[in-house]
């Protein structure tokens, strides 16, 4: 395929409302994928810096910092069993589940994770104390991540 047919093709597929188009030829094979909009930030550069000027900041970096062993918290972690959403609520602008200090029970529900559009209700596996509630509500979780403390 030659390069003008080529571009008139990606011009098209820029200005329409498709989103990917794929041609085969004899020649070979074609796929054009349209991205998300680029977002461009006017950087302010200076306009000829020597090399040793722009190469001068990193030397001056400090090294990071050996990684520290996480401290475990103390009691049972509760983590989150899938990937999704995080709600303290039942519904929207309702009561929290649970609260930092509520004492709940083995098998009572303490938040909902969104998977899916399906809301799914995640149960305590230990009875105890609530001592730290790790995230926040309408924030995305990942699985095995921590989402309470119980003592």
């Amino acid at each position: 395929m030659d390069l003008r047919k080529l571009k008139t093709l990606i011009d098209l597929v820029s200005e329409s409302n498709v989103s990917e188009l794929e041609i085969t030829e004899a020649e070979g094979k074609v796929r054009i994928v349209k991205g998300a909009p680029a977002v461009l930030m006017p950087v302010a550069a200076p306009a000829m810096a020597p090399a040793a000027a722009v190469a001068a900041p990193l030397a001056v970096a400090a090294p990071p910092a050996a990684p520290a062993e996480p401290v475990a918290p103390a009691g049972h972690t509760v983590k989150s069993p899938m990937v999704g959403t995080f709600y303290r609520s039942a519904s929207p602008g309702g009561k929290p589940m649970v609260e930092v200090g509520s004492e709940i029970k083995d098998g009572e529900p303490i938040c909902i994770i969104e998977a899916m559009k399906i809301m799914n209700e995640i149960e305590a596996d230990k009875s105890g104390k609530v001592t730290r509630i790790f995230c926040e509500n309408g924030q995305a979780v990942e699985y095995g991540q921590p989402l309470f403390i119980i003592e």
